[in-house]
This record gives C-alpha cells, sequence and structure tokens, in this order.
C-alpha cells in the first residue's frame, strides 16, 4: 500500500526510515485528499520542492489534469537529505549506543558481540527485542546484570537484592529480564518455551525459593512427624537435609503440576507407599539441590520417577531433574503410547530437550521432535502408582 502523507517532514522522515530499514529508493505520495486546506497543501509542496532544489529527492508530476501535483517523492540522497533535515544517519546513533553499552564494563566476548549486533539492528532503525538505541542505558544494564550472572554473582542471592547490589535499583531485572536472559541464551542452556522467570529460576534466580511439598513416611531431624501424619510436608530447600525417611521408600516421585500431585497423594498412594514431591514447573536451583539431596539418601535400588505433561516443556523439566540428580530416572505416565493413544497435534511446535540416548526420556523427546508428534497435559491423566518393576 502506498504510503501517503500530509506533512512534508513526515515523509521526508519516513523516506530515511525505509533506507535505513534496507530500501534503495523509497517513494511516498502526498495524501492531497487529507490536506486541511488549500494553504496547507501550498506549504507541503513548498518544501518538497525546497528538498527537491538541494538533491535530496526528486519529485514526480501527474499526467492530464493532475500535472500540476506532485504524483510521489523518491529519495535521490540519503545523504543530503540527513543535512537537509538536520537528523543524524540511525548508523551514527547506533554505534554511539553501541560503544556506551559495553564502555566501562569487563564483557565476556559473546556479550561483546551481542553489542555488535544490536548496533547493526538499531542502524536499520529497528528495534532489538523492544529496545530501541534510545533505551541504551537500560540495555546497558541488562549486559551488566547478564555478565554479574556469568560471574555467578546471582548464587544465594534473592531477585531483587541481586539486582539492587549490581545495577543499584531492586527492580531493574525485572524490567529488562527478557533481554538479560536473550543476552545468555546462546552463553547458557535455558528450556525454549520457559519464560524468562522460569529460565533465571532455572539457574538459581528467584524471588524467593517456593517451598519444596513432600509427601511420604519422612520426619525432619529433630521433629517426629510419625504421629500427625500430615498430608504432605513444605519445606524449604536448603532444608532438605534434615528429611529422613521412617522407611525406605518403594519410590520417589517427581510432579510438575501442583493438582497431579495431590490427586497422586491422595487417590494412587494414600498409604504413602513412596515418596512424592511436588518441584513447580521449571524447577528452581535450590529445588534442584534438595531432589539431588533427597534422591542421595535412598538406595541405588530405589527407582526415581518424574511425571510432567507430554510436551516439549515436560521432557525438559525431566531432563534437568534427570542431570540435578545425577542418576537415572524414568518417565511416568509421560509415553510415545499415551501421546497416540490421547494427545492431539498442537498448533505451535517447539524444540523438545536435547539428551543422549542414554536418557530416560531420549525417546520421547524423540517423538515429539517428529511432526505431527502429539501432546498431552498431565492433568488429563488419572494417576496411578508408578510400575516399580
Amino acid at each position: 500500500m502506498a504510503r501517503r502523507f500530509t506533512d512534508a517532514n513526515g515523509l521526508l522522515n519516513d523516506l530515511l526510515d525505509r533506507f535505513e530499514a534496507g530500501a534503495a529508493s523509497p517513494i511516498a505520495h502526498p495524501d492531497y485528499a487529507a490536506f486541511a486546506s488549500v494553504v496547507a497543501a501550498d506549504a507541503f509542496l513548498k518544501q518538497i520542492r525546497e528538498a527537491e532544489a538541494t538533491g535530496a529527492v526528486s519529485v514526480g508530476w501527474g499526467r492530464g489534469v493532475k500535472r500540476d501535483q506532485v504524483a510521489h517523492v523518491r529519495l535521490a540522497s540519503a545523504e543530503i537529505l540527513y543535512r537537509y533535515l538536520d537528523r543524524p544517519p540511525a548508523s551514527r546513533i547506533a554505534q554511539d549506543a553501541a560503544a556506551r553499552l559495553a564502555a566501562g564494563s569487563a564483557l565476556r566476548d559473546s556479550l561483546k558481540n551481542s553489542a555488535s549486533q544490536i548496533a547493526e539492528v538499531w542502524g536499520r532503525g529497528k528495534t532489538w527485542h523492544g529496545f530501541a538505541s534510545s533505551d541504551v542505558e537500560m540495555l546497558r544494564d541488562a549486559f551488566v546484570l547478564a555478565q554479574a550472572i556469568l560471574d555467578n554473582k546471582h548464587l544465594d542471592v534473592d531477585y531483587k537484592t541481586f539486582s539492587r547490589r549490581t545495577v543499584g535499583h531492586s527492580k531493574t531485572l525485572e524490567r529488562t529480564e527478557g533481554a538479560v536472559v536473550r543476552l545468555l541464551s546462546g552463553i547458557l542452556e535455558f528450556p525454549p518455551g520457559a519464560r524468562p522467570r522460569e529460565a533465571l529460576r532455572a539457574i538459581g534466580l528467584e524471588r524467593f525459593a517456593p517451598p519444596l511439598l513432600v509427601a511420604g513416611k519422612i520426619d525432619l531431624e529433630g521433629a517426629d512427624l510419625s504421629r500427625i501424619s500430615p498430608h504432605y510436608l513444605g519445606i524449604t530447600p536448603k532444608e532438605a537435609d534434615r528429611v529422613r525417611f521412617r522407611e525406605p521408600p518403594a519410590y520417589i516421585l517427581t510432579i510438575e503440576n501442583f493438582a497431579s500431585f495431590n490427586r497422586h497423594i491422595a487417590e494412587a498412594d494414600p498409604g504413602r507407599l513412596g515418596t512424592t514431591m511436588y518441584v513447580g514447573g521449571y524447577p528452581s536451583l535450590a529445588t534442584q539441590q534438595a531432589l539431588r539431596m533427597i534422591a542421595g539418601s535412598v538406595s541405588e535400588q530405589t527407582p526415581i520417577f518424574h511425571w510432567s505433561d507430554i510436551d516439549p516443556d515436560g521432557t525438559w523439566i525431566f531432563h534437568t531433574i534427570e542431570r540435578a540428580i545425577g542418576r537415572p530416572i524414568r518417565p511416568h505416565l509421560m509415553s510415545v503410547e499415551i501421546a497416540e493413544r490421547s494427545g492431539q497435534v498442537p498448533s505451535k511446535k517447539s524444540a523438545p530437550a536435547r539428551c543422549s540416548p542414554e536418557s530416560g526420556i531420549a525417546r520421547l523427546a524423540a517423538y515429539l521432535a517428529e511432526d505431527g508428534a502429539k501432546t498431552l497435559e498431565q492433568e488429563e491423566l488419572d494417576p496411578v502408582l508408578p510400575e516399580l518393576r
């Protein structure tokens, strides 16, 4: 659709905007039907003729009864038009902004490369994930935060304290977390379907670690819970070393979904044959460490299972827990057969976990990478005890 204007400055700047976006000889048109008056149309034409006289643009005229009207305005010389409008080129603005992104900061080469790539985007007059060159100071904070994470300064610090200590304001990370994750995504491994907050949780950066919910025949060191038999116990992940088993569990099962967790312990295992834990979606680093500690307190013969949605995110959560525990675990109600029988082909496809053939989730991940693979939310399934063979 032709671009039409009643403001000469708007038309001329639009030509430069499109030139910076990659158009070699952009064209724009007057919008004669929209001029407020003949005076406004004359003022518009006067400025266009001035720009033409400098060599910045060329003017195409109408034909027949419209031969006295400007039909279109074409960019002739971007360099001259920049001078005429007293407008700095986007490439120069981008170079200056990119220099400010990295100035005074000891950044890894990968982050420096990101700054150069952002400058290229800005140089075309585009935004980088919503950040324009005018947002350089906010994006600079994102670079500083990303580097601090690579330096492990985020460990054992809550979300807002880390932000305040790193860039001087507690809410900066919240405002830039998408950019921070984007900058780190080529360096650290994040699940592709995770939201920025979930991705940061997975590497240990969260407001405060959510409680770990545990159901089973357990006590806490210094507290005998055998007489009260709680439905489940909520502890901070750092208290996982206090968990004691009254008797060896028949299995350990971690569950992604809260409803499925409650249904499993109420319907499938009311007698607490095994120990069941709710991990709350993508498990935080603190939760991963807690799972490693609890799994390490049972024998190698105790089978460990995980139950998530049958979808790419579920394979990433499974693989994250598998790596955190450091021993083989088995999928529970997560199989190709269940997907084919009860699932549906999703409207949007994403990448499953990248894992070795030895991983317990490797077969399902390979299936979900295929065209036409079906997915299924775990709430669609009734809970059952894991197969303990």
